[in-house]
């Protein structure tokens, strides 16, 4: 399974997102630090995630991230050199 369909997979289950967008932006990074994995291996290494989630009505943005993060930690802890992340509730979206 590859990291962006592990950070899927886990939101998922998680948040019942509404909607779940996972962008590798990796490619854009290449060459730069961060760029290639730990085990030599280049790709999957930056994301852009946009959940659109109920779970996350009542909460601040920080806790919105906290939460996402804490579930994510594996990831942020290993393969992910940059995550950019944008939590939003369904009325948000409009």
């Amino acid at each position: 399974m590859t990291i962006a369909a592990d950070i899927r997979t886990k939101l998922t289950t998680a948040f019942a997102p509404e909607s779940l967008e996972v962008v590798d932006e990796s490619a854009r990074h290449a060459g730069h630090a961060g760029a290639t994995r730990d085990d030599g291996s280049r790709g999957e290494t930056h994301f852009q995630v946009r959940i659109v989630s109920a779970a996350f009505e009542g909460l601040s943005r920080v806790e919105r991230q906290r939460r996402v993060y804490t579930t994510l930690k594996d990831e942020l802890a290993g393969p992910v050199h940059a995550f950019s992340l944008s939590a939003l509730t369904p009325a948000e979206t409009h």
